[in-house]
């Protein structure tokens, strides 16, 4: 990159270039901190070193008085070293989930019982079984003993259905028996009153140590039961062991603690398991129960910090370089993404393998520098997964217009996605610069620095959309002390295609006129100037010839007559002869051009030799990170011809350009009036040249009426912000369309007994449920309804969150998610 297609600079610092040299490798190379330390996670020297040693340019006080102050972020992950960050998993899923770590999620419950419910239901059960015992040990229930004698010989037992046992046989039978009848019933009585969820509900969910400490007192309280015999349980282990090995071994009292030890440890064992005994145990020694201390669980069996695409390219050596680089945490993630892409590049290329090892080998992570000679962001603002391109910019929220599925996850947003350009819209203040557009471009801006991206960044003045720093180029507009300017050619020596292109940036959004015949009329002006004198003209010529000015023609005029140009003779001609016609559209050209010739914009947009502003075509071919600031105070509707003129150059040049490697991305910040019929042409096509953009709107009305539906078509993804009007939401419910839902209608009827009997078992049912006893008529139904509604766009959604659907450029794509941001 020799010139980054700047074309030279303006101002103070004419006389450098607009990034850096590529440096020599530093001693420290930026680490992931610990977020005890407070430090960015791009800091290359954490703790004793000065933030002017770190990163040059205006001191961070300078930084938090220009722009957003948001909290930095901490990359990858909050105190996580790089290896294990490169070893998460990423499981590929839907369009918009974050991938990073992403773990499904349990699956959907069915409909929850009430609390009361639950515990009415577990006590009528307990008492129920209460009773059975109570009418069991009193010899209430007949024919109770009829099953013991009928598997037992008839000589232990009295005569009679109702005969008790005649031999001690017989009453050891009948404990045994009374033990597992026992166990039966509590069994049932467990399973019919619910007690497991009863238990997983108001215990277990409360964790540590409320769930060990309620198991302890439960256990306690069992084995006060068990010895005290209330339980069966002792004498019928004493009986069995006694029919099985003899009652002559319980005159060892040895044996018989040994039988006491055991059957202490078998009751508290199920406790133990219940209350996680062991897990509490092992984390207050600090130690896992599973995993031994000295042994870190990698985040995932593979081996990507093993860098294996060097390996089986035959370079170990290179390979082992890196991985030493990352397990010593001397590179950040920005270094991984930058490597494993030159690297993708390179085997395109044999030639190119061997310089790129050998500078791995020589400069480790610094290798393959981008041409800034940046590593990371002064300052990130939101969380990156730079390996996939993602920017986290909130968290699905728990709504049922949300998919089980989607519901607490985390949205992001990746080139994928913005290939197919994003529409956000939404009132001043909604959130939409701090909490989407600045995200965006900070993911763009990293995957710059790693070589796969380019952007160019459109806002006002003082918009929060990064810091100097951040870029490569900062073009201010109208500031004197700025090193760059516009040029409103597009860079481009094709009169014809320069004159197409500052037509829609002049006068598209002028539905009265044609801008292909505008284009006719600036072509015939361009082209003969540019013949005469090697450039196209500047502002202040420029508008001297759509006024039709005597002089300038004739100077002109002199000019081509002098060199021989007859063809531009001919179209300067037709210029003068349909000049002042009916629906000549030189005098609205002239008057768009008056906005551009004002005294702030003095030495701008300048086309002579010396003036080599910067290029919008450079975008295409380098991994330029470019921000325009524009004078939106006191120049509005400069600003507003600025920002459609770089809307229009932009498609233009990325639709003819031949290598589409690179993404490039227009991020927008305020895109009022500025979309016309042609771009949204335009951004149609940009899905197929790995180009995107993103355009934020204050309402949809901001775009002329004629193109609320071609825009909403041409974009995939949309994003529809808190505090919009219905009539916007009437637009966005309609682009999203509808689906099919089954839907419910439940008649209830209340159901009046005659019966005592039928009158208690339901004021029993009433106090159970707490409902009156009624019958139910249901309806289900297949209907058609929007997904989204415009009333619910306009006052369903909360303040902090957005409705976002988005698409990729294969085709898939997400319904309409609520999304609370926090980008």
């Amino acid at each position: 990159m020799d010139d980054d297609g700047t074309r030279g600079v303006r101002g103070p610092s004419a006389d450098r270039a607009p990034g850096p040299a590529v440096p020599p490798p530093p001693a420290h190379p930026p680490r992931v901190p610990h977020p005890a330390t407070g430090t960015h996670p791009a800091d290359p020297y954490p703790g004793d070193r000065n933030q002017a040693d770190r990163h040059p340019g205006p001191p961070a006080e300078q930084w938090r008085a220009g722009s957003a102050s948001a909290p930095p972020v901490e990359q990858p992950a909050p105190g996580a070293p790089v290896d294990a960050w490169l070893r998460t998993p990423r499981p590929q899923q839907e369009p918009g989930v974050w991938r990073y770590g992403y773990t499904p999620p349990p699956p959907e419950e069915s409909e929850r019982v009430s609390d009361r419910s639950l515990l009415v239901g577990a006590l009528i059960a307990l008492l129920s079984a209460l009773l059975l015992w109570s009418l069991w040990r009193n010899g209430y229930l007949p024919y109770r003993l009829v099953p013991l004698k009928l598997f037992t010989p008839g000589e232990w037992w009295n005569p009679g259905t109702s005969g008790g046992p005649r031999t001690i046989e017989g009453s050891d039978a009948l404990t045994v028996y009374e033990a597992i009848l026992f166990g039966l019933l509590a069994y049932g009585c467990g399973r019919i009153g619910n007690f497991s969820e009863l238990f997983r509900r108001h215990v277990a969910e409360r964790g540590q140590p409320f769930l060990a400490l309620a198991a302890a007192t439960a256990a306690g309280l069992t084995q006060l039961l068990v010895w005290k015999e209330t339980l069966p349980v002792v004498r019928p282990v004493l009986v069995l062991v006694a029919s099985v090995a003899g009652g002559e071994i319980y005159q060892s009292q040895t044996v018989v603690n040994v039988i006491y030890g055991l059957i202490a440890a078998a009751v508290l064992w199920p406790f133990a398991r219940l209350g996680r005994w062991r897990e509490l145990i092992a984390a207050r020694r600090g130690t896992s129960a599973d995993t031994p201390a000295d042994t870190a669980a990698p985040a995932t069996t593979t081996s990507a910090d093993q860098w294996p695409e060097l390996r089986a390219a035959g370079w170990p050596d290179a390979a082992d370089t890196l991985t030493a680089e990352v397990r010593t945490g001397r590179m950040n993630d920005v270094d991984v993404a930058r490597l494993r892409h030159a690297w993708h590049l390179a085997t395109r290329r044999a030639d190119r393998l061997g310089a790129l090892a050998e500078s791995v080998l020589r400069t480790g992570g610094a290798a393959a520098l981008h041409p800034s000679g940046h590593r990371d962001l002064p300052r990130r603002t939101a969380r990156h997964d730079v390996l996939t391109g993602q920017v986290r910019i909130g968290r699905c929220a728990d709504d049922p217009h949300n998919p089980y599925v989607r519901r607490g996850t985390g949205l992001a947003l990746d080139p994928a996605l913005l290939g197919t350009s994003l529409l956000a819209v939404g009132p001043p203040g909604a959130g939409k610069s701090a909490r989407l557009v600045r995200p965006v471009v900070e993911a763009l801006a990293l995957r710059a620095l790693a070589g796969q991206a380019a952007v160019l960044a459109v806002g006002g003045a003082g918009e929060p959309l990064g810091p100097d720093e951040a870029f490569d180029v900062v073009v201010r507009v109208g500031h004197p002390g700025s090193a760059h300017d516009i040029d409103l050619y597009g860079g481009t020596t094709d009169p014809d295609e320069a004159a197409a292109v500052l037509a829609e940036g002049l006068v598209g959004d002028v539905g009265s006129l044609d801008s292909r015949r505008a284009a006719t009329v600036l072509a015939q002006l361009l082209g003969p100037y540019r013949a005469a004198h090697g450039h196209f003209p500047s502002v202040p010529e420029l508008r001297e010839l759509l006024d039709g000015t005597p002089a300038a023609f004739a100077g002109l005029r002199a000019s081509l007559e002098a060199a021989g140009h007859h063809a531009m003779l001919r179209e300067l001609d037709a210029r003068s002869r349909q000049a002042g016609g009916p629906g000549d559209p030189a005098p609205a050209l002239a008057d768009r051009v008056a906005l551009l010739d004002r005294p702030t914009f003095a030495g701008f947009f300048a086309t002579a030799q010396d003036a080599r502003p910067f290029e919008l075509r450079a975008l295409g071919q380098h991994p330029l990170r470019v921000r325009v600031d524009l004078p939106e105070r006191g120049h509005a509707e400069a600003s507003r011809l600025l920002t459609r003129l770089l809307l229009a150059q932009f498609t233009a040049i990325t639709a003819a350009r031949t290598d589409t490697s690179l993404f490039v991305c227009l991020v927008l910040d305020d895109a009022t009036h500025a979309v016309t019929a042609e771009t949204v042409r335009g951004i149609r096509r940009l899905r197929s040249v790995n180009a995107g953009a993103v355009l934020a709107l204050r309402t949809v009305d901001d775009v002329p009426e004629a193109l609320h539906t071609p825009l909403l078509g041409a974009v995939g993804c949309t994003a529809a912000f808190s505090g919009i009007t219905t009539w916007d939401g009437k637009r966005f419910a309609e682009a999203w369309g509808k689906e099919w839902v089954e839907t419910r209608e439940v008649a209830q009827h209340t159901v009046f007994a005659d019966q005592p009997f039928t009158r208690a078992l339901h004021a029993l049912r009433k106090l159970v449920t707490g409902k009156a006893v009624t019958t139910d008529a249901v309806t289900v139904r297949q209907v058609e309804r929007e997904r989204w509604s415009a009333s619910e766009l306009a006052y369903a959604v909360p303040a902090g969150h957005a409705v976002i659907r988005l698409a990729n450029v294969e085709g898939e794509h997400a319904p309409p998610l609520l999304v609370h941001l926090d980008g």
